[in-house]
């Protein structure tokens, strides 16, 4: 090769290398600002996100429907009457533990209570840490200084709830009614080729369904095995415990360890005898392994094909960045994304990087 062919190459070579740069400068720019604004528009985005997965939920029964030749608005109409039907069962639930808790004797609580003395007057001594003589434990540590902006703070909570649910039920009727095509937005985003963004969502859908059942089961059963666990073994307010842990195990992986730490944290403040309380907790440890550890992946299969560091990485950024439903909502993102990046030969080593698979 001669010297000017070179020289040509060369510059033929130095402004790709350039746009690459610039590129990669560009992208490593961007993500932290879109991070920011998922954040700081979360009460658009969380809805946003929640509809979505709602939706595919019902996707099925919506294409059933329409073979049977329904009209779309009776369509859309009978999955809203299903989710509300949901949504009042679970209300019921949830009014039925709070009464099992407020018929709850003062025995109870007295008890409860001494015994939660105890436990921190142990835990003072043990650390050093000194209080005011005479002065009460609870009242110490668990005084109310400002009763009025809790108030206001709990007014807030329930304010943006609302607003929330209202959202997300506007986004649901509108993702099933197509007003957004979901598979439309794809082609016209990502993909160039139809056929390629008709089987990435077949495949979403497919995935994120087996995910959220095979949870809602597990979940239903893990509560099922806690409540009967309590019942066994006289264990107060059952149901609540039934319920807490099918709500807490939709948080992958940390779900699970608050459960059950929770519930024998409460045990050994009831329970007397180490022998009763020592059985309750491998009862609930094993209920929890047996589910959690063993038959949810074998329902999982490749759905769930997510390393443990991956899983927490994820847990870790949308809890940082929506909370609570960003806790909940992570896996089922996280899928997405692999999903997403398996498709793109440039990005198919993060997607095996993601999953643990060469």
């Amino acid at each position: 090769m001669s010297k000017r062919s070179k020289q040509i190459q060369t510059l033929l070579i130095w402004p790709m290398n350039e746009t690459r740069t610039t590129n990669t400068l560009l992208l490593i720019v961007a993500i932290p600002v879109v991070f920011y604004l998922l954040k700081i528009l979360s009460f658009i985005f969380i809805p946003l996100i929640l509809s979505m997965f709602i939706a595919l939920l019902f996707l099925p029964l919506m294409r059933w429907l329409n073979k049977k030749k329904v009209p779309r608005p009776i369509s859309i109409s009978m999955v809203v009457l299903i989710i509300v039907g949901i949504l009042k069962i679970g209300g019921e639930l949830i009014q039925v533990s709070i009464n099992e808790i407020m018929s709850a004797d003062s025995f109870f609580f007295e008890k409860a209570e001494t015994k939660l003395v105890s436990i921190i007057v142990f835990i003072e001594g043990f650390f050093g840490i000194e209080r005011l003589e005479g002065k009460n434990v609870l009242t110490y540590y668990f005084q109310n200084k400002n009763t009025l902006e809790n108030f206001g703070s709990t007014l807030d909570f329930i304010g943006n709830t609302l607003s929330m649910t209202l959202m997300t039920a506007f986004f649901v009727v509108l993702l099933l009614s197509e007003s957004i095509n979901f598979q439309k937005l794809l082609n016209s985003t990502l993909f160039k080729l139809k056929y390629s963004s008709v089987k990435t969502f077949m495949r979403i859908e497919k995935d994120i369904i087996r995910f959220v059942k095979v949870k809602f089961i597990i979940s239903l059963f893990t509560g099922v095995g806690f409540s009967l666990a309590c019942l066994f073994f006289d264990i107060s307010f059952p149901i609540f415990w039934g319920l807490f842990a099918f709500i807490i195990n939709f948080v992958q992986m940390v779900g699970s360890v608050v459960s059950v730490v929770f519930l024998s944290v409460f045990a050994f403040v009831e329970v007397e005898a180490p022998g009763t309380l020592l059985f309750f907790i491998l009862t609930i440890t094993a209920v929890q392994v047996l589910m959690g550890g063993v038959l949810e992946p074998i329902f999982m299969g490749k759905t769930f094909s997510v390393n443990v560091i991956t899983i927490l990485v994820m847990l870790m950024l949308w809890g940082y960045i929506w909370g609570i439903p960003g806790l909940i909502m992570s896996i089922p993102i996280t899928v997405f994304i692999k999903i997403v990046l398996e498709q793109f030969p440039k990005t198919k080593v993060i997607a095996s990087l993601m999953s643990g698979t060469d």
